[in-house]
């Protein structure tokens, strides 16, 4: 396995970022929500993207040699009101997927909602006596808000959710960390960067994919998109499977609109053959269509 190292900054990258889109014929473009597209909040009811980043990402949709995707921990139905404009998205960190005129869910997780529901019914009643704790069930996943809570109770936090987890959910389920919340979600192989090589097997030959984001849940598709493409990690200078590293989403803004003029114009726009698209069975470690329509 490889060692990561701290991302490079954006500025060190043009060229090369350039230099790629030039051999390609199209541009996929995946974006998470939450400290990507919009800033970190207190209340996380309260996120909306920038207006910088609602019009670069607008001009990008818009031209037809880009394909966009929002790739988010929230749940699908929440990060598809947050921001207009893309065909595709994936939510609960990929276990949902809207793509082609329909939904798929990934079916372990799906059998395994009603343990989610349990973990954060019970969360809420042994957290009780912890100040501005918020838990968030997304049926599929829950998550864990600390981001309020008071340095001091934070450990019993995190003692509690795992306890938690274990009890009601036993291996079934796992919890992973992010930016001051605890994710609770099924313990299967699956995450971001599964739905990032779905929506990429679906994208003409010669597509260059282009991911940012900028929390640990990420890094799966920074390492799906290196190998072809290109990872952008927002924040931090930790090291991180992402080539290329900018600091908030104000400067995700500018590279989206880099991205928009300068980039794109790189494209070599011929009428590549499309590829053809595999029919293989999606069950365990994949998503298989649902019933409703999106």
């Amino acid at each position: 396995m490889s060692t990561l190292t701290p991302p490079s900054p954006i500025d060190e990258q043009r060229a090369q970022i350039r230099s790629t889109l030039a051999d390609a014929s199209r541009l996929l473009l995946c974006l998470d929500f939450d400290g990507t597209l919009a800033p970190i909040v207190e209340e996380p009811d309260e996120a909306t993207p920038t207006t910088a980043n609602e019009n670069a990402l607008a001009t990008l949709t818009s031209d037809p040699a880009v394909s966009t995707a929002i790739i988010s921990g929230r749940s699908l139905t929440d990060v598809r009101g947050r921001v207009d404009g893309p065909k595709m998205y994936a939510g609960n960190h990929g276990l949902e997927l809207a793509r082609r005129g329909s939904v798929a869910v990934h079916p372990v997780a799906n059998k395994r909602a009603s343990q989610v529901e349990r973990v954060c019914e019970t969360l809420e009643t042994a957290l009780e006596s912890v100040p501005n704790y918020r838990i968030e069930n997304k049926r599929l996943t829950g998550t864990v808000h600390v981001r309020s809570v008071p340095d001091d109770a934070q450990p019993f936090v995190r003692r509690q959710t795992h306890a938690v987890v274990d009890q009601v959910g036993g291996d079934a389920l796992e919890v992973s960390t992010g930016k001051r919340i605890y994710e609770i979600g099924p313990s299967i192989p699956w995450g971001k960067g599964n739905a990032v090589a779905l929506i990429a097997a679906d994208m003409p030959p010669d597509t260059v994919p282009i991911y940012i984001g900028d929390d640990v849940t990420d890094e799966s598709a920074f390492r799906t998109v290196e190998s072809d493409g290109i990872g952008v990690r927002v924040g931090g200078d930790e090291p991180s499977a992402a080539s290329c590293r900018i600091d908030s989403p104000e400067a995700v803004a500018r590279l989206l609109e880099w991205l928009g003029s300068v980039g794109i114009d790189a494209l070599e726009r011929g009428e590549p053959e499309l590829r053809s698209i595999s029919t293989r069975s999606v069950t365990d470690g994949s998503l298989s269509t649902a019933t409703r329509s999106s």
